[in-house]
């Protein structure tokens, strides 16, 4: 295929009937299996971490926090730089290299794992590099809103980022199963020995063969796979932009108020997968047949991508701004509930159940409101293509911090206080201001677009 298409007119019925829904579609389809792999590399140290204790290494809790940290760290600054890329060089390369680049993490963790003299610097350079599957969403995802008319945008926007979204439910879920057998027989190095260990007596439970690299190393295949496709069947659409010139975004208030609005719902989605296994083993994991943190840790992103898929249509019919409302205060119940419901000062295994059904409740809004906001954000910059893929670009580097701020954050908390309720706390306040600003410029009586039907003006 050609790597740059001749002509785009996706608002055109004609040209998209006859031409451009055909390719777009195409599109869609192979970025967001590639971004559903990103995710999942992205999201692979924080299903990792758990486990490295039991195998003998000799982190501590805050160091284990820290690791969970590092991809949410890079991922953020790495989506700065792709906010920038789909102008500069187009669809076709960026998704091809951002393809095999991932593959620097998944080998070389796959490598540490296997030795438990591995330093943890080591470690932390490796959880850094996994933020080369966090940096994808900001090109991948403005590289489809240039695709699809804008009465499409929300269903387009949502299917691709909820499904990519599985991917850290993939990872989650996939870990546990892969690594307890020799998926590479002996290729692929030997077995490591598991140790559970009772946390009141610090006697020994059990012990078992695991394949931790397994881990990271399956994702090698698909990797290598996924460029070949990107290269051979994507190109590039005819809009390019020098950096400079990308940049006027900043000029504009509402790219502002777009990015709390977004750190909001995707930053809470990604900070709270990254910790949701660690919080699992910090506040119940001392308790007699502690739950296993990766058996309930894949439902929460589960369903956060689930009502991204869902609420992606809704949000084109009703108009992501009431939507974003409806999220922001569901996410200001949750935190509360967690606050002030006594499960995250828990005396027995009693209250876990409640523990998971609140955080599947915050990630449940957190899902609705990311697709609410990139169903906005394209109409609220409508003037503009090219200004409204750089700002879902750019909204995304910033949300994508949220992993390395939850986990600090609450690592730091816990460490000092004894539990995360004073984050909580911060969190409901930050979601009502982000609220706020959604309801006064977007949704309030005699606001400039109430339903997000049409562009606002530049004023």
């Amino acid at each position: 295929m050609s790597p740059w298409l001749p002509r785009w007119e996706p608002e055109n019925p004609e040209f998209w009937k006859k031409t451009g829904s055909k390719i777009a579609w195409r599109t869609l389809f192979i970025t967001t299996v590639g971004l559903t792999f990103s995710f999942a590399t992205w999201f692979v140290v924080s299903a990792l971490v758990v486990r490295l204790p039991g195998i003998g290494f000799s982190f501590t809790s805050t160091q284990l926090f820290w690791l969970a940290a590092m991809p949410g760290l890079a991922g953020g600054t790495l989506r700065i730089l792709h906010t920038f890329l789909i102008p500069l060089y187009g669809t076709r390369h960026v998704l091809t290299y951002s393809a095999l680049a991932k593959l620097i993490p998944c080998v070389g963790l796959g490598l540490a794992v296997m030795n438990p003299g591995t330093p943890f610097w080591i470690f932390v350079l490796l959880a850094l590099s996994a933020g080369l599957g966090g940096g994808d969403f900001s090109s991948h995802m403005p590289s489809t809103s240039l695709f699809f008319p804008k009465r499409l945008q929300g269903t387009a926007l949502g299917i691709q980022a909820g499904v990519a979204n599985f991917g850290v439910s993939l990872t989650q879920f996939v870990t546990p199963w892969i690594i307890g057998f020799a998926l590479f027989g002996s290729f692929a190095g030997t077995h490591q020995i598991f140790t559970k260990i009772n946390p009141m007596t610090k006697e020994v439970i059990s012990s078992s063969w695991i394949w931790l690299q397994n881990a990271t190393f399956w994702y090698i295949p698909f990797l290598i796979a996924g460029g070949f496709i990107c290269w051979n069947f994507s190109s590039s659409i005819p809009i390019k932009s020098p950096v400079k010139e990308q940049l006027d975004i900043f000029k504009n208030k509402h790219t502002w108020f777009c990015t709390l609005t977004y750190f909001m719902t995707f930053g809470s989605f990604s900070g709270l997968a990254a910790t949701f296994p660690l919080m699992i083993n910090g506040v119940y994991g001392n308790f007699p047949n502690a739950p296993d943190p990766l058996k309930y840790a894949f439902l929460g992103p589960l369903v956060g991508s689930a009502m991204r898929v869902i609420f992606g249509p809704i949000a084109d019919k009703v108009g992501g701004g009431i939507l974003t409302n409806i999220a922001g205060l569901g996410l200001i119940t949750g935190c509360m509930v967690m606050v002030f419901g006594g499960i995250l000062t828990p005396t027995s295994l009693n209250t876990f159940p409640y523990f998971v059904i609140t955080m599947l409740g915050l990630f449940f809004f957190s899902g609705m409101g990311n697709a609410s906001t990139f169903q906005q954000y394209p109409i609220i910059f409508g003037h503009s293509p090219r200004q409204a893929a750089g700002v879902l670009g750019w909204t995304a580097a910033v949300a994508a911090y949220g992993p390395f701020i939850f986990s600090s954050l609450i690592g730091m908390i816990v460490a000092i206080t004894g539990n995360a309720k004073i984050f909580f706390v911060g969190l409901a306040l930050f979601c009502a201001i982000a609220t706020l600003i959604n309801g006064w410029f977007y949704t309030r009586k005699g606001c400039k677009t109430p339903k997000l039907i049409s562009p606002i003006p530049m004023s």
